[in-house]
């Protein structure tokens, strides 16, 4: 961190951001380190083609093949995520457990995901809490382990092409991502 504070901007290599993105150093502290806008970061890392790639989580411990569509991103190559062209909507759940943010709230979330399903829709579930019903193999069809940030929420919308986010079942961590992901163009759904 200390040789990246005040580092110029222009002098930043692929080479160098993309070793950043690999030890886990978020947009918005890159930027914060090089002193100038998240977005401008994410503009500079989109234009280096920096993204992020999905790995299956091996929920068998390679013993047999694991169907389960669960994912997690990481800077390397080789996307296993494979997104499909069906109708999809995509829920954010509570995140971390705290003290008015439970149960009730993911609780909320796989209801919305077993009417999706019903209803014909492709659901995509993101949520970073594994002791969760939301995150249960059979809750979505597709289960992305991340981080509820402007920035994860936004790579997982890239890849998989929603045709909406549904946020306000999650409680108030998904709720603070609304504002933020309506300007970058993501369809809130139940917001219009």
């Amino acid at each position: 961190e200390k040789a990246l504070n005040g580092y110029p901007v222009d002098k930043l290599s692929k080479e160098q951001l993309l070793v950043l993105k690999q030890y886990g150093f978020s947009d918005s502290k890159i930027s914060e380190l090089l002193c100038i806008s998240e977005s401008e970061l994410t503009k500079i890392r989109h234009g280096m083609n920096i993204r992020p790639v999905y790995k299956r989580v091996d929920s068998c411990a390679a013993e047999f093949d694991s169907p389960t569509a669960y994912f997690y991103s990481t800077y390397e190559q080789f996307c296993e995520a494979e997104p499909t062209d069906n109708k999809k909507i995509m829920i954010l759940g509570g995140g971390p457990n705290r003290i008015g943010q439970g149960i009730e709230f993911d609780y909320c979330c796989v209801h919305a995901a077993l009417s999706l399903k019903e209803a014909g829709f492709e659901t995509i579930m993101v949520n970073c809490n594994p002791e969760t019903v939301s995150t249960d193999y059979d809750t979505a069809n597709r289960l992305f382990f991340e981080p509820l940030t402007h920035e994860d929420v936004m790579e997982i919308v890239h890849l998989e092409k929603p045709m909406g986010v549904i946020v306000q079942y999650g409680g108030q961590t998904p709720l603070n991502l609304a504002t933020e992901l309506k300007q970058s163009g993501v369809p809130i759904i139940g917001s219009q």
